[in-house]
């Protein structure tokens, strides 16, 4: 089984688009996960005609982190990155969740999260969008029973599963994937090596091959995004050697 590929827009800093993305295309990637403003990316018709343009897709819309109110601002600015999304017809919007409290999380806290997320995840069904959570740490779950106790109060919305956060937390990633089997609707891969981020294959911070063969184990056919490291390497570098070595282990 073959994935089709994305890589995030994470590092670009406001990049020339059409020319980002034809180095993306011409590196073997077949989408990028959008992450910019929507003042620098503007209307959907501009977007879609640029990817057009260059032969990619956008995989995902990305938002800002939630916050534990849906009165909150971002929680509209949200629903507006939904709607570019669906104008766009890219299928996923992610988004983490909040930073860390100044205190131990609670169920309650927890609860409240989940009320967001599932609003969002409602707000998104009609419009052809399916919302999904990113555990990252230092967030208000950061921890793999964080994780296991919010995910089971979650109604609607799907899960963004990043293996290196698992990886953090001491829970296995391949598990995860087993556990999450029918949850899963995106998938981010990162590396990691002397407490920084790094490209693919340069940390190997799990096993790479059998995480993406569980995936295929599972049924498991969306996107997988690569997610760069911060390196002083030049954008279009990073793009290579990240699909190198996807393509070194048959992907």
């Amino acid at each position: 089984m073959s994935f089709p590929l994305a890589y995030s827009a994470l590092r670009w800093d406001n990049p020339k688009l059409e020319q980002t993305l034809v180095q993306l295309r011409e590196a073997g990637w077949d989408g990028w996960e959008a992450r910019q403003s929507l003042d620098w990316l503007g209307s959907a018709r501009r977007v879609r005609q640029i990817c057009d343009a260059v032969g990619i897709q956008v995989a995902a819309i990305c938002g800002p982190n939630v916050t534990l109110d849906v009165t909150h601002p971002t929680h509209e600015i949200n629903k507006r990155r939904i709607e570019f999304a669906s104008d766009l017809e890219v299928p996923t919007f992610m988004t983490k969740g909040p930073g860390r409290l100044d205190r131990e999380t609670t169920d309650l806290d927890l609860d409240r999260m989940a009320t967001v997320y599932d609003d969002l995840a409602a707000y998104g069904e009609p419009l052809g969008v399916t919302v999904t959570f990113h555990p990252h740490t230092g967030h208000v779950v950061d921890s793999a029973d964080e994780w296991k106790r919010f995910m089971a109060k979650l109604q609607q919305c799907r899960l963004c599963l990043d293996m290196s956060h698992a990886v953090h937390w001491g829970y296995d990633p391949i598990q995860a994937v087993y556990d999450y089997r029918d949850r899963i609707s995106y998938v981010h891969l990162h590396d990691y090596k002397d407490d920084g981020n790094v490209e693919l294959g340069e940390g190997l911070m799990c096993d790479y091959p059998a995480f993406l063969k569980a995936l295929e184990d599972i049924g498991y056919s969306d996107w997988i995004t690569a997610c760069p490291g911060p390196t002083e390497r030049s954008d279009e570098a990073k793009m290579q050697i990240n699909r190198a070595y996807l393509k070194s282990i048959g992907y």
